[in-house]
């Protein structure tokens, strides 16, 4: 399937992957297609939902500014996976233990490692670039001192909480993958924080009008707007060597819990919250993927299910008309404030039967009924990529 809906209510048409689009994201899409700078047309992926500002599963290609809201507060936010040599023979009847020794090596949620966990050959570029930002910008400086100044170093290799997850996989070779789900920490936060207000105050000295403050750009030229790519870079890059370090504490793990393996292939390590510079549609732009994924022509990719569904390793086929992009995951179909409301942790056993994870009341927001059916979702973007293996989740380890 492709384009299965367009808005024209803007300067630029929007281009949606799916039916299944409420009625508000719909409103918050045809709001950013009304923006001067927008390049070309929106695209919506099959996840689309509502978000702060832009829309979730949104790629919005933008010519000499960026919105500091639609790339959001986890910058880098991303997808790891590797294949290993075990498979679903190696793995015990009980994996409760397997599930402790990854929580074990990896903190989540609000806790961090007890001393610095900077990797040796990333350090210098990763304490450089952060001092620099610092340097240039005293407030946000002041902000992220009052908290653990060294708490960035120290969550490196850290999951968070959320929707953020490590889990331990079989494809439908019964081969073992390992795969996780994090970004830019609390760092990356006030980060995006910081700039987000900033962009709001050049609104407000600009008086432009526009339906909504959170879509507040910086424009090309300025220092502000060299400073946050500075600065988005940089927790891009530390989002990525977080996922990296992450995975070598649950190899860790598991290699102290199964027998002995190795990796088949390269890690597939990508973000799906990120601006990039990019040409499409005859003009160098940047290009914002909120809740999307690149998937140029071979990229190989990464599409999680919820905590109880299948996800999926894919292909990209470099669609242009969704500027090389491709879902990033299910996509929420309720808040979690709904979720909460609407279930329990009994209904989140039930849903979850079969995978050795947390099912008590303090992740009940993630239970799979909250989020879209994984297989509509990729059923809606065979244009966009090709499925290269299909996984099921055996451990889910959440914050």
């Amino acid at each position: 399937m492709g384009i299965q809906k367009t808005i024209n209510e803007g300067t630029v048409p929007v281009h949606i992957w799916t039916e299944d689009v409420d009625a508000k994201a719909i409103d918050q899409l045809a709001n950013i297609s009304r923006l001067p700078f927008v390049h070309h047309h929106v695209a919506a992926m099959p996840d689309v939902h509502l978000g702060l500002g832009a829309t979730v599963g949104s790629v919005i290609p933008t010519h000499k500014a960026i919105i500091p809201a639609s790339v959001g507060v986890d910058i880098g936010c991303g997808m790891l996976a590797v294949r290993t040599s075990l498979s679903a023979r190696d793995l015990p009847d009980n994996l409760k233990a397997v599930r402790s020794a990854i929580e074990s090596k990896v903190p989540v949620g609000f806790n961090m490692h007890k001393t610095e966990n900077t990797p040796e050959q990333a350090a210098a570029e990763v304490y450089g670039g952060l001092e620099r930002i610092l340097n240039k910008h005293p407030a946000l400086q002041d902000r992220y001192r009052k908290g653990k100044p060294d708490g960035w170093a120290r969550q490196i290799g850290t999951l968070g909480g959320g929707n953020h997850f490590i889990e331990v996989c079989l494809d439908t070779t019964g081969a073992v993958w390992v795969m996780l789900h994090t970004g830019s920490r609390g760092i990356g936060n006030r980060i995006g924080q910081y700039f987000i207000g900033k962009a709001r105050q050049e609104l407000e000295q600009r008086d432009a009008r526009i339906p909504d403050k959170d879509l507040a750009w910086f424009d090309e030229g300025t220092v502000l707007f060299d400073d946050y790519v500075e600065a988005v870079d940089w927790a891009q890059n530390y989002a990525a060597i977080n996922r990296e370090q992450m995975l070598i504490q649950v190899l860790q793990a598991l290699r102290a819990t199964l027998p002995e393996f190795s990796l088949l292939d390269k890690a597939i390590n990508c973000h799906h919250n990120y601006v990039a510079r990019e040409r499409h549609f005859g003009a160098d732009v940047y290009v914002t993927r909120k809740g999307a994924i690149r998937a140029r022509k071979g990229d190989l990719g990464i599409i999680p299910g919820s905590m109880g569904a299948r996800s999926y390793i894919v292909r990209g086929k470099g669609n242009p008309d969704a500027f090389c992009s491709c879902a990033h995951g299910a996509g929420r179909k309720m808040s979690r404030r709904q979720a909460k409301k609407r279930f329990n942790h009994r209904d989140l056993q039930a849903q979850t039967h079969g995978v050795e994870c947390r099912k008590d009341s303090g992740v009940v927001d993630e239970i799979p009924a909250a989020y879209k059916d994984i297989d509509q979702v990729m059923a809606n973007q065979q244009d966009l990529v090709e499925v290269v293996a299909t996984l099921k989740q055996v451990v889910c380890v959440k914050g």
